[in-house]
Order: structure tokens, then sequence, then C-alpha cells
């Protein structure tokens, strides 16, 4: 008899749980739970799992006339650079990707290397088992390309800063 009512006082305490929640349609990106609003618009029926929606801020409608200031203005309340400041500034980014390419240039040298034209010399493990040698290989395939790509990309952002003034 007492299991019998503690399973009962159990299903009671869950099946208000279970009949609060509403059916949940799904119109497009949106989501409803109002029945005749989704009938209106042909949503589907969302079956099986909880649907979270987290309200997100709408992006602006218009885009900015001729006379707006455009994205890479400043505003006016923002705080305005010193001209030495800013060269400074400019001056130890250079120096930081120079020092980048460097490391990254020494890099790709050593991997390439190493690499030897697709041909890395054989260790004596790689001798009896032909398929490590391949994997290897390949790695440092990889490797070289990851580096020839860095190497690329720090010579882009050395080439988007302003001429140095020296």
């Amino acid at each position: 008899m007492k299991k019998t009512l503690i399973a009962l006082m159990a299903v009671a305490a869950v099946a208000p749980a279970a009949w609060s929640q509403d059916r949940i349609y799904r119109c497009g990106n949106e989501y409803t739970n109002n029945a005749s609003q989704a009938k209106e618009r042909g949503c589907k029926l969302v079956e099986g799992g909880n649907v979270t929606v987290v309200q997100g801020a709408r992006p602006g409608g218009a885009p900015a006339a001729s006379g707006a200031p455009s994205a890479s203005t400043s505003p006016a309340n923002a705080p305005r650079v010193d001209t030495n400041d800013q060269r400074a500034r400019d001056s130890d980014a250079r120096a930081i990707l120079e020092a980048e390419l460097r490391k990254a240039e020494a890099r790709q040298a050593e991997i390439a290397k190493e690499y030897n034209n697709g041909e890395p010399q054989r260790t004596a493990l790689e001798l009896r088992n032909p398929q490590l040698w391949m994997e290897r290989t390949a790695e440092l395939k990889a490797s070289l390309a990851r580096a020839d790509s860095d190497v690329a990309g720090i010579k882009r952002e050395l080439a988007r800063l302003p001429a140095a003034n020296r």
C-alpha cells in the first residue's frame, strides 16, 4: 500500500510539469506556441525535445547614407591618439611582426630541410616499417604547407601596416 501511495504521489508531482509544456511550432527560423498563428503561417510541429530560444538584438535595417560616417571612422567621442604615439605603436607592431616572420621563416626552412623534397631521411624503425615513413612524410608535407601559409599571412599583415618612418 505504501509503495502504491508513493508511486501515485510521484506521478502527481511530475504530471503538472508535463501538462504545462505547450506544443511548439517552427516557422522558418522562428518558433511559436500559438497554435492559431502557427496554422495561419503553415508552421510545423516540433516533436521530441525541448526548444530554448534566446532573443538577440535585431540587425540595423537601413544601410548608412553617403554622408554618414562609415564603420572605419571613429565616433566623435572616441579618445584621440597623438600622432607620435600612433607611430610608436605602428613601429612596435611592425617589429613584432618582423620577429614573428623571422621565426616562421626559420621554422619553414627547418621543416623544408627535414622534408627533403618528399624524401625525408629514414630512421631505423622506418626502414623496417615503411608505413611509418609514409605517415611521417605526409605529416611533414602538411606541416610545410602550414608553415608556408603562416609566412604568407605574416607578410600580408606587414603589407597592411603603414610604411616605416626611419
